[in-house]
């Protein structure tokens, strides 16, 4: 048996996760427009060895833009730039179910995933943004459950469009004149109640057979799409415990549906702030949260619990508020848990999310974050962590060049990279495609 290995992504959030990143010292507050931001940051990444870059998305104007940059670059743009600049460095994007079509979004991540050779995965979200809604012309969102069932749908479609071609079908015989076998390319013929697709995708199959399929959903609905079609799960969890039961309920359901489990990379994500001293990390923690709106945090706190920031006092503890049925649920439960169990007031709350992204923080030296990573991974709590460092790329190259040395030293992370695609770093199988056996038929994609 091989050797367990740690993963580690970089999850790029345009200045850094904290919502003062872009006004810290050295920080470029037009970052979040300039590809270059990007590819510096995963050419910072692949010498840290790290398996992917990965880049969030929401299809709107959303997330306080008077007080900080957010995601405004569509993510597979950034990544085609990226790609030209880095080897091996995976190239993870999000694109949501809620706002395309399965033909268009397959073909451009399966173009990605050629010209990058293999090194491409697709982070699959539903859209819980009302302003992204009315973008699409929508008057309201989806139900919850509707949102997650188109989705299910959807990711069937792209997944039987990559698998449309079998792996020999170009040809390109000079001599024959023989260019594609068509015979090796094959319809989908897919009618559901979503979505009528009649297939092949114009695109052939890379190195790494197809783009990695990532889910980022941590309610019922979304833990039962994760476990369906996942191979990689972007997790919310504060605790080894929750982790641990997050990582068992996921691999208990995907053997519900026939799969193993055991090869599902889980990724929960995880803020870092780094100094060389406790005292020193503490102080640049501060200087972060000096520099913070004042209503920032709490505006953000109030979107996901969907109340009016009036009705939340900063310095008494979070009220009762029912769970929005149609909203973040996985980030709602992530704050209400955390406020709940460690007894905060909402400024509390606010300050120990790092204005509230809603994932864990860590806050100390390398040796304090690696040994919280370590930890982490050896009880099984994590396959390794979609990493959000404070502010970047200087607190990613803190960790590339204090605590990537500490995780190389005690076996648990790799010297150097051994492939080349995202499937290879992740240690997971080339898929065949499902047209390659006798047995299967072009109706097999609506199975």
């Amino acid at each position: 048996m091989s050797r367990r290995e740690l993963h580690l992504n970089v999850n790029t959030l345009n200045s850094g996760f904290y919502g003062s990143a872009w006004r810290a010292p050295g920080a470029d507050p037009a970052a979040f427009i300039d590809v270059r931001h990007y590819v510096r940051v995963a050419q910072v990444a692949e010498r840290g060895t790290f398996d992917a870059i990965f880049l969030a998305d929401v299809p709107s104007f959303a997330d306080r833009p008077e007080h900080r940059p957010f995601q405004a670059l569509e993510p597979t743009i950034v990544l085609a730039h990226v790609a030209a600049a880095t080897e091996h460095l995976g190239l993870i994007g999000t694109a949501s179910t809620s706002y395309n079509h399965p033909y268009n979004l397959a073909r451009r991540f399966a173009s990605l995933d050629l010209a990058s050779g293999g090194r491409v995965g697709w982070n699959i979200v539903t859209t819980a943004d009302p302003a992204a809604s009315r973008n699409f012309g929508a008057d309201a969102l989806e139900a919850h459950a509707t949102r997650y069932e188109r989705a299910a749908e959807f990711a069937q479609v792209v997944t039987a469009l990559w698998d449309s071609w079998e792996d020999d079908a170009l040809v390109a015989d000079k001599a024959s004149g023989r260019f594609i076998d068509t015979a090796k390319v094959h319809a989908i013929h897919h009618s559901g109640r979503y979505f009528r697709v009649e297939g092949p995708l114009n695109v052939p199959r890379s190195s790494q057979g197809r783009p990695v399929l990532v889910q980022a959903g941590g309610s019922a609905d979304g833990q039962a799409l994760a476990a369906r079609t996942a191979e990689a799960i972007f997790s919310v969890a504060h605790s080894k415990a929750d982790a641990l039961a997050f990582a068992q309920a996921i691999r208990s359901q995907a053997r519900a549906f026939g799969r193993s489990g055991d090869d599902i990379v889980i990724l929960p994500g995880l803020g870092t702030i780094i100094g060389s001293t406790e005292a020193e990390a503490r102080r640049r923690e501060e200087e972060l949260w000096e520099l913070m709106p004042g209503d920032y945090g709490l505006r953000r706190v109030a979107g996901i619990l969907r109340v009016d920031p009036a009705s939340l006092d900063l310095d008494s503890p979070l009220p009762d508020v029912p769970r929005p049925s149609d909203g973040m649920q996985t980030f709602f439960d992530a704050l209400v848990s955390a406020a709940r169990r460690d007894k905060l007031t909402v400024r509390q709350l606010i300050r120990q999310f790092g204005g509230s992204t809603g994932h864990r923080v860590v806050v100390g030296t390398p040796e304090q974050i690696a040994d919280d990573i370590e930890d982490w991974f050896r009880t099984g709590a994590a396959d390794g962590f979609n990493l959000m460092p404070d502010v970047l790329p200087d607190g990613l190259e803190v960790f590339v060049d204090h605590v990537v040395p500490l995780l190389r030293r005690r076996g648990i992370f790799r010297t150097h990279y051994q492939g080349r695609t995202l499937r290879g770093h992740f240690g997971l199988e080339v898929p065949q495609s499902r047209f390659a056996a006798s047995t299967c038929t072009p109706a097999a994609a609506n199975a």
